[in-house]
């Protein structure tokens, strides 16, 4: 037993009733979205409920943390749509089970830990541009297919609707404090869908999506050639989607370690994420990954253990199997007020209140990235965008910091205190400092402070040392680092310079 509750949760506090509540309000608000998600890819509408099932299940046993929900996301859902067009649904699912190997290949080999490089102001552009895709989804459940055109609802269908939604979020807002022992979410999609039925009001439910009807997910290996042409057409997929996948996924496994003051495993749920992207693969699901609406929901149910996504994520089947006439009649309008609520709660608010304190390039960058996850649907192309943007801005300003004491001793020997890093943008503020036809026959360049890190840097010492021996002067280093002197050794065919032993210099490690 204890062990069990181990599994479920290390500290051996487990509240069953906040978390099988939690459970329920989540497989609630994560049913229309993965039916939306496979409609709009084209695929049939259960390949979504399987993806959410799947992925729920296997990443709340194997995953890298409690809390954390998986399941038919559109993030990875999206890249697949051009296959789907192209070669059909029986590539989909051999792109999804190859996208999964990649995910446990990068679990295993711990390649995980490197979403630590993502920067601050490039996880509020992510969380914001999220942010504000989920409301932008719910705004768009407010309109209708006719005559196969999407239009936007109008008259009493919208006033009604609209009323609904506001309900909704009263409710959402407003019944914690009368009590907290179940969370208001689900208590305001029971109230919604309780007063739609009573009164028989006419609005859009979950049935005007897709039916959600079906059986257990079949076994079924895709039907594609086993040749390395196929390999050729589904790889791309694969490797964009698993990226896309465990990108979406780490942060927000970083956003849950933030909010609930704990620590996950990012290279576990790489495997575990894969691991549920292969049966995905093979079970008719559309594959997927963790959603951040969806864990914000059970978060703020006040779920904190396994236990509320195994319960989501068997509720969805329990509905798929015997339950679609009921959740059929499930009223959208309480499900936009739900996710509105959670795109507000999404939203990184606390950036608007410290943008005053922020350097102009950390807000450069947050905008951009909310800009580009917004533009382009694309969490990974976003957040890429953002770490490529972070690191050119940072390489910039780190050049900026070379600096360079000048002095001539008694002997006459020209010293050059060197401060700050020396590598690829850098080197050309260093080259400033030195001017050899003015300078004495002796020169001395002080490392102490200075840390020579790539072959730009190699190369920069390389040509300043020829501009020396072609004044006619020599030129020495002093104070190098072990790694430094290692990386000259390398160079040794590539540079010839004299350096100066200091047996008294000892570098602070």
């Amino acid at each position: 037993m204890n062990k069990l509750l181990n599994f479920f949760n290390p500290n051996h506090t487990i509240d069953y009733k906040v978390e099988i509540l939690a459970g329920l309000t989540v497989a609630m608000t994560m049913m229309p979205e993965s039916l939306s998600f496979a409609i709009l890819a084209g695929f049939p509408p259960l390949t979504g409920l399987y993806a959410a099932f799947i992925m729920g299940l296997v990443t709340s046993i194997l995953g890298g943390r409690p809390g954390l929900v998986s399941g038919g996301a559109g993030a990875t859902v999206v890249v697949l749509i051009a296959l789907m067009q192209s070669h059909g649904l029986q590539y989909v699912f051999g792109a999804v089970a190859l996208a999964g190997i990649v995910q446990i290949l990068i679990g295993i080999f711990k390649f995980g830990k490197f979403v630590r490089l993502v920067p601050q102001p490039v996880m509020y552009g992510f969380v914001n541009g999220l942010a504000i895709i989920i409301f932008m989804a719910q705004i768009n459940q407010f309109k209708i297919i006719e005559n196969g055109e999407s239009v936007w609802l109008s008259g009493p269908a919208l006033y009604t609707m609209a009323a609904l939604v506001a309900l909704t979020i009263t409710i959402v807002i407003f019944f914690p404090k009368l009590t907290k022992a179940v969370p208001s979410s689900l208590v305001a999609i029971v109230i919604v869908f309780l007063i739609v039925l009573g009164f028989g009001l006419d609005t859009k439910n979950v049935n005007d999506i897709a039916s959600v009807a079906g059986g257990f997910p079949p076994f079924h290996i895709p039907q594609i050639p086993l040749t390395l042409e196929t390999l050729k057409i589904i790889a791309p997929y694969a490797f964009v989607m698993a990226g896309v996948g465990l990108t979406e996924g780490l942060l927000t496994l970083n956003l849950v370690d933030e909010i609930t003051a704990t620590r996950g495993n990012s290279n576990r749920e790489c495997v575990a994420q894969g691991t549920a992207n292969i049966l995905n693969g093979f079970f008719t699901g559309m594959g997927g990954c963790p959603m951040i609406a969806q864990t914000l929901v059970n978060l703020s149910a006040g779920a904190r253990t396994r236990l509320s996504g195994i319960i989501a994520s068997l509720t969805i089947l329990t509905i798929i199997l015997v339950g679609a006439p009921v959740i059929g009649l499930l009223p959208i309008a309480a499900l936009i007020g739900v996710m509105i609520m959670v795109a507000i709660g999404t939203f990184e608010w606390l950036s608007f209140r410290v943008i005053n304190k922020m350097p102009k390039q950390d807000i450069f960058v947050g905008i951009l990235v909310a800009v580009v996850t917004v533009w382009l649907h694309n969490l990974a192309l976003a957040v890429l965008v953002g770490v490529i943007v972070s690191a050119l801005v940072f390489a910039w300003e780190s050049a900026k910091r070379i600096r360079a004491r000048k002095f001539t001793d008694e002997n006459g020997v020209k010293h050059y205190e060197i401060y700050g890093p020396l590598f690829f943008a850098s080197v050309s503020n260093f080259n400033e400092k030195f001017d050899p036809s003015a300078d004495p026959e002796d020169v001395i360049v002080d490392f102490k402070d200075c840390k020579i890190t790539d072959m730009s840097a190699i190369d920069a010492l390389n040509k300043l040392t020829e501009r020396y021996r072609k004044a006619g002067k020599t030129l020495r280093l002093r104070h190098l680092s072990p790694d430094c002197l290692r990386l000259l050794q390398n160079a040794d065919n590539l540079i010839d310079v004299n350096i100066i032993e200091d047996p008294n210099y000892q570098v602070m490690r």
